[in-house]
């Protein structure tokens, strides 16, 4: 459950060493369900997704002190958050020794026998096309899709222009519609 704080009295508390666990604790209740929904939708199994979200929030408490307000404290660690599953799917991809299309074949095996997952058919076959998307385009859409955020957040998350994001988002749609009528 989010908690209603906001994020310049979390800032405020965590620059006093006395209310600095509180601060990072309601951090942690505000914003730990949608990272890692957003973790999750990007490598797909559910203890990766525990993992990362870990290691993202061990990244956030380490440079917070340094975090400088002129960008939004959730667009920050979004940013920390997609690096973290960035840098996890290419070890995943070095590890393995294979492209990352086949990590996406993968993934997708993975969605289809996962206990944690509990979406109907449609969902499945959402999923799996998603996963189809070279690694840009399926940030980007899962992004847009889910988190419905804007052009100029993403923009500012990912350091690409807003025409780029708009175009990606456009292909990603046109590669899941050609995946959905295909599998039919």
């Amino acid at each position: 459950m989010a908690v209603q704080v906001e994020d310049a009295e979390i800032l405020r508390k965590f620059q006093d060493e006395k209310t600095r666990n509180e601060a990072f604790n309601l951090l942690l209740k505000k914003y730990q369900q949608k990272l890692y929904w957003h973790i999750r939708r990007m490598v797909i199994d559910h203890d990766d997704a525990d993992d990362i979200v870990q290691d993202t929030f061990v990244k956030i408490w380490k440079n917070l002190p340094g975090f400088r307000s002129d960008a939004q404290l959730y667009t920050w660690m979004y940013r920390i958050a997609t690096n973290e599953c960035i840098t996890f799917l290419n070890k995943k991809k070095q590890r393995n020794n294979i492209p990352l299309d086949d990590v996406a074949y993968e993934l997708a095996d993975t969605l289809a026998d996962s206990t944690y997952f509990n979406g109907d058919k449609a969902q499945l076959k959402l999923q799996q096309a998603i996963l189809t998307l070279p690694e840009k385009q399926r940030l980007v859409f899962n992004m847009k899709y889910y988190d419905d955020m804007k052009y100029e957040e993403m923009s500012d998350m990912l350091g690409t222009s807003v025409g780029a994001l708009k175009a990606s988002f456009h292909l990603a749609v046109k590669k899941i519609e050609s995946f959905l009528l295909s599998k039919d």
